[in-house]
């Protein structure tokens, strides 16, 4: 086995002024950025959801491309994934490339249909889209608490990318509470008050920022540290030996193997599973819906879906960067004294890099987890305010009061992010994420089917929901992680019949159809009413340039559906 060379890590428990102040610097730049994004793409007033949470639909190709790329690129990204492959190899943290591949083809088939739909009728959340298409509250709510829940551990996962930064830094951790995660309630109240202010407005123009900075870090990176290190040889070999060195105690301590260079045939299930459970969720979650109908046409969201592919690459990049700390001997040890996989990658940069560049690169990892938390808080907050206090608790809400709810609800969101920090196991961060997809991929069936056809039935797709819902929360809670002890430590789990590893969302998506499927059977052999359809074929390719789009929304509501009953597929108008 190729030896690797072992650098030593730095004092973790000082602080590193130089790249501290480096860090300081260009977050408050962002956050004066931030603060003045209400002029960019101005608009008369911030108090609607159209201004304050879609920028007024407004964003061009370049705009949405860094917009989408800030959200969908995120501390799973910088943190996560590299801390997965740092500690546990391929199964655990590679899966996201793939998964990334497989994800545009998936929103380019849909998500242009979606904006054409949602522009029709001035929808902003995909449950509002879900009450368009079947005139039902129950089926929009379960889509809308959904996307609240599971956006949660998401957002948590950013702050543990800002916290590992700070604690590199040497702010945070240690025994005293208040002082261990003071850091990141600062950076949480700036990141509140400028997505309070601005909307978003705010993450669009700091995304330009963010991936300046990202592109800057890995490409220096990539390109640097290899050299320093031996080469990408004695990388691939120090990873294959710290994935065998890991199995070996895994064994002797009686546990099963939980490392891998390159996945066996065991694993191949749960690889497979992640990377296609994981592609399908991420349009679901709502920030992504909303970073989506900010754009200004549907031709926008499939030029973006097809030059989106170039993150893929950086991405493929930042994983190996976990296998390049094994071989640099990165130590990532908290201040507290404990090992924390979260940490490899800013101890990385701090351990081989200048102390200035290494602030440079905390920069781009805090800012990368502060632009996709702003949109997730706000996406979020817009579900809330859309498609619970407008339509369980005031009806007559005007546009202003709609956006009021939903600016103090990003607080509240944020808030609830915090919880999850504090109390889940933050050594296997990448969970965060993977707990969210087991949730939101359950709203699969009743948004992306929607698109496309009414045949299944609202009740089979809301029950289909619930089962898919309680499936795989207790499957997910049953999950125990055999370090910690705690519960929700893990995302795979036994597929029934299969007997092998897999993503549970998955599994639940599949019992979730099933019972769709022979629900709806059932529901229109006895011709159950299926709610009115208040769209028409011709909404789900409409463009903002049509002129037909000009027309009354209200009229073109009501209008008689020319092409057929409300249970035709939507996709059945004649050519025009």
């Amino acid at each position: 086995m190729t030896p690797h060379l072992t650098v030593m890590a730095s004092d973790t428990s000082g602080v590193n002024w130089v790249a501290l102040t480096v860090l300081i610097v260009l977050f408050a730049l962002v956050t004066v950025a931030g603060f003045m994004a209400t002029r960019f793409k101005q608009a008369d007033s911030l108090e609607s959801l159209e201004e304050w949470g879609l920028g007024g639909r407004k964003f061009g190709t370049w705009i949405t491309w860094f917009l989408l790329g800030g959200d969908l690129y995120t501390a799973y990204t910088f943190v996560a994934v590299p801390a997965a492959m740092f500690a546990t190899g391929a199964v655990a943290g590679f899966f996201a490339v793939p998964y990334t591949i497989i994800l545009y083809p998936i929103i380019f088939i849909f998500m242009a249909r979606l904006w054409s739909v949602s522009h029709r009728h001035g929808y902003v959340t995909p449950a509002d889209f879900v009450r368009g298409r079947y005139d039902d509250r129950g089926l929009s709510l379960a889509v809308a608490v959904t996307g609240f829940v599971a956006t949660m551990p998401y957002i948590a996962l950013q702050l543990v990318g800002i916290q590992a930064v700070l604690e590199v830094a040497g702010l945070g951790g240690g025994d005293n509470i208040i002082a261990k995660d003071a850091p990141l309630f600062i950076a949480f109240a700036v990141l509140a008050a400028y997505t309070y202010s601005s909307g978003l407005r705010a993450p669009a123009v700091i995304a330009f920022v963010k991936d300046i900075l990202i592109y800057l870090v890995i490409i220096v990176a990539v390109v640097y540290l290899p050299g320093q290190v031996g080469g990408w040889d004695a990388i691939f070999g120090a990873a294959e030996e710290k994935m065998a060195t890991t199995n070996a105690a895994s064994v002797e301590a009686g546990l099963p193997p939980t490392a891998s260079f390159i996945p066996g045939s065991a694993a191949f299930w749960a690889y497979a599973t992640l990377a296609l459970g994981s592609a399908m969720a991420l349009f679901m979650y709502p920030h992504s819906v909303t970073a989506s109908l900010s754009s200004n046409s549907r031709n926008t969201i499939r030029r973006n879906a097809s030059i989106l592919p170039a993150y893929s690459f950086v991405l493929g990049l930042l994983a190996l960067l976990g296998w390049v700390a094994i071989a640099a001997g990165t130590q990532p040890i908290g201040l507290d004294g404990e090992p924390n996989a979260q940490l490899v990658i800013p101890q990385l940069f701090e351990d081989m890099f200048p102390s200035w560049f290494a602030g440079v690169a905390f920069a781009a990892i805090a800012i990368g987890a502060l632009v996709p938390a702003a949109i997730m808080s706000i996406a979020a907050a817009n579900t809330f305010s859309r498609n619970i206090y407008k339509e369980w608790i005031n009806k007559s809400a005007t546009p202003a009061q709609e956006a009021k709810v939903s600016k103090l609800m990003s607080l509240v969101v944020k808030a609830f992010a915090l919880v999850f920090v504090l109390t889940l196991d933050k050594q296997n961060a990448i969970n965060f994420q993977l707990l969210g997809g087991i949730w939101i991929l359950q709203t699969f069936p009743a948004i992306v089917f929607s698109l496309f056809t009414r045949w299944f039935h609202r009740y089979g797709l809301l029950l289909g929901w619930a089962a898919g819902m309680v499936y795989g929360t207790v499957e997910a809670y049953s999950v125990v992680n055999p370090v910690t002890g705690k519960h929700f430590g893990g995302s795979t789990a036994l597929i029934p019949g299969l007997e092998k590893m897999g993503y549970i969302a998955v599994t639940a998506f599949v019992l979730n159809v099933v019972v769709a499927v022979v629900v709806t059977a059932v529901l229109r052999a006895t011709n159950v009413s299926n709610g009115r359809d208040e769209t028409i074929p011709f909404d789900y390719f409409a463009d903002a340039d049509d002129p037909r789009v000009q027309k009354d929304i209200a009229e073109h509501a009501t209008h008689d559906n020319p092409y057929g009953d409300a249970d035709d597929i939507a996709g059945n108008a004649p050519a025009r």
